[in-house]
């Protein structure tokens, strides 16, 4: 297939692999893209199941050492059921059910789920749908990112953030928690890919960390003074000045405004459907998520609605 002049002066300034990625054709380059995002997925199916518990032990951990008691040391197995030594790495994947551990062919991202309709090869117990479609998600967001930012380093940075906030959403829907070990990096990370101006530039980059900190903490303590209660947790504020960080202050708005509203829609609906009580909390990091995905791919559509509109 020809390459365009525009596309070959790219690959020529780019980096050798980028390049190289740049003069093959467009179908094999979305396939490559939809299998690097199966398997990402795949790996952030462990880290949405896994974190949570290696955090709730750390925590136990060190409210022990606090209190002056000793934890156990040596054994095989922790209180918990599962193995002393548990990260993302080790033990090998299992059944959550009974614990048979899956062989090779029955951890192919989404091709083994669907091979197994949905069930262990061993108890026959149903497998969560969360996991292909964590994959499916994944795999959506790598082709996403490769076709509109092209085979380049903007591509995988911007693959990197959705991933991030594919596992941080999946967290909070299920925990009601936004880990530190996930946004504090975040903004970090936003903070040095902008140093070449990859999405906004530094400027920017850092006056966004600061007020998407800044917002919700405010929106915090309002909320906290007028009602007497926290009306969000904390690691809203983190995942919002890592957002900042990686698309720049003037995409806070956008962000927030996207967020609320599909939050408040999904909240009420969720209500009136009887799922949920009227006072019962509702995750927001997974609309702040939304709508930075929307605002990544899409750039600002509100602004430019509410310049038509003016």
């Amino acid at each position: 297939m020809p390459v365009s002049l525009a596309s070959a002066d790219a690959a020529s300034s780019a980096l050798p692999f980028t390049a190289a990625l740049a003069l093959l054709p467009p179908g094999v380059l979305t396939g490559f893209a939809i299998v690097i995002g199966l398997v990402v997925g795949s790996f952030l199916n462990v880290v949405i199941h896994r974190l949570p518990i290696m955090l709730e032990r750390a925590w136990r951990a060190d409210a022990a050492d606090a209190l002056g008691h000793a934890e156990p040391s040596g054994e095989l197995f922790a209180d918990d059921g599962l193995p002393a030594r548990y990260n993302l790495w080790l033990p090998r994947s299992a059944c959550p059910h009974c614990g048979h551990v899956l062989r090779a062919w029955e951890n192919i991202p989404l091709v083994s789920w669907l091979a197994l309709r949905g069930r262990c090869s061993h108890c026959h117990a149903r497998v969560s749908a969360r996991y292909p479609a964590i994959e499916i998600a994944s795999a959506a967001c790598a082709a996403a990112a490769l076709l509109a930012f092209g085979p380049s380093g903007k591509a995988l940075a911007a693959f990197v953030l959705c991933a991030s906030l594919i596992a941080m959403s999946a967290i909070d829907l299920e925990h009601q928690l936004l880990p530190d070990a996930l946004t504090l990096p975040l903004v970090w990370a936003g903070l040095l890919v902008n140093l070449a101006e990859t999405f906004t530039d530094l400027h920017a980059a850092v006056i966004g960390a600061v007020a998407g900190y800044l917002a919700l903490w405010c929106v915090y303590w309002l909320f906290r003074l007028l009602r007497g209660v926290e009306g969000m947790g904390h690691g809203d504020f983190k995942l919002l000045a890592a957002l900042g960080a990686w698309l720049g202050w003037s995409a806070l708005p956008q962000i927030v405004v996207i967020a609320a509203v599909a939050g408040a829609i999904v909240g009420l609906v969720a209500t009136a459907s009887g799922r949920m009580r009227f006072e019962e909390p509702l995750p927001f990091g997974p609309y702040l998520a939304a709508g930075a995905l929307v605002t990544l791919f899409a750039g600002t559509p509100l602004y430019a609605a509410f310049a038509w509109g003016i």
